[in-house]
């Protein structure tokens, strides 16, 4: 889901409560809010030697001990706002860090209101091997013909 998408997705249910689904379907925490709107940008080289560049939108979860308090839709919407200031554009996509027993990063797929919820359906992010996937799009004989472009 991109930044902007899910900025829209608040707006349109401004007093829903926001509901991070795990793709275990469990739930973070209801009372997790949201402490921090982030710009990441990763610069690497794949095992193939090709160099490239990922940005991305992350938003920190934090699970405190107040109980009591629960973030709506409308606050969130504000906080992603201020979020702005720091991203170079609403187009990114839009990852969930959260600490469990490890601090992991979920990808937002979609939101989906339920009743008072507004559900935010997190897909487990996954790691990849870009020079094969270049090599499965090409033929074995274009692709492997230099080593810059299979591992």
């Amino acid at each position: 889901m991109k930044f902007h998408e899910l900025v829209a997705a608040l707006q349109r249910s401004p007093t829903t409560f926001p509901r991070f689904v795990l793709p275990d379907g469990n739930y973070i925490p209801a009372h997790a809010h949201v402490t921090e709107v982030g710009h990441v940008v990763r610069n690497f080289i794949d095992c193939g030697g090709m160099i490239a560049k990922e940005e991305k939108a992350l938003l920190q979860t934090h699970v405190g001990n107040d109980r009591d308090h629960r973030l709506r839709s409308d606050r969130f919407s504000k906080i992603l706002q201020l979020g702005m200031r720091v991203l170079p554009n609403a187009d990114l996509d839009v990852d969930v860090e959260y600490d469990c027993c490890v601090v992991a990063q979920y990808p937002i797929a979609e939101a989906r209101r339920e009743g008072q919820h507004l559900n935010l359906i997190l897909h487990r992010g996954r790691t990849q091997c870009r020079a094969r996937e270049r090599r499965e799009a090409k033929t074995e004989e274009a692709c492997c013909a230099s080593a810059e472009t299979c591992c």
